[in-house]
């Protein structure tokens, strides 16, 4: 921008004083001084309009390496799996053309029999946890709380100040 020294300034300031004149010089100065603020103002949105425009476009070519990379690494993917899936195919095709030259009856009736794989003889049937959401669950198991002497059921308070009350002495008043 413009260099503006003490100098300059100085020079401006005496040829404003004379040429619009003391009583008009500080609203002219306050005018002036708004304007600049504004025009700076004005500058640094350009500016930060203009940085993030360019961040977008980054951003986009960005993405657009990810994405062409994940393209990439998909189609290695499936490439691999076609080939395991064809090599799988062949191995499984020899083992079978093996078995069915033997024609071993056993072997031969459970691979091609679906009777010859038979469910468990019991089946568990499906039971609802059963869980009591209005009971609180402690994490100290009942039978540590009853070998150690805690308390398990809460008392309330009439129930507590008759357990502590003192009993009365049987010879005395």
């Amino acid at each position: 921008m413009i260099d503006l020294g003490i100098s300059k300034l100085a020079l401006i300031g005496a040829v404003a004083l004379i040429v619009i004149g003391p009583e008009k010089l500080p609203r002219v100065a306050r005018t002036v001084g708004t304007l600049l603020g504004k025009a700076q103002r004005y500058v640094a949105d350009v500016k930060s309009e203009v940085n993030k425009a360019m961040e977008l476009d980054e951003i986009k070519k960005m993405k657009e390496t990810m994405e062409s990379a994940a393209q990439t690494v998909k189609s290695g993917f499936e490439e691999s799996a076609h080939a395991f899936e064809k090599d799988w195919q062949n191995a499984t095709q020899g083992i079978v053309s093996s078995l069915e030259g033997t024609h071993d009856t056993s072997a031969d009736a459970y691979l091609h029999t679906p009777e010859s794989i038979t469910a468990p003889a019991f089946m568990p049937q499906y039971r609802h946890p059963g869980k009591k959401w209005r009971m609180k669950q402690s994490a100290m198991p009942q039978w540590y709380k009853a070998r150690a002497g805690l308390r398990t059921k809460a008392l309330s308070g009439a129930a507590r100040v008759a357990r502590h009350r003192p009993r009365p002495v049987a010879g005395g008043h």
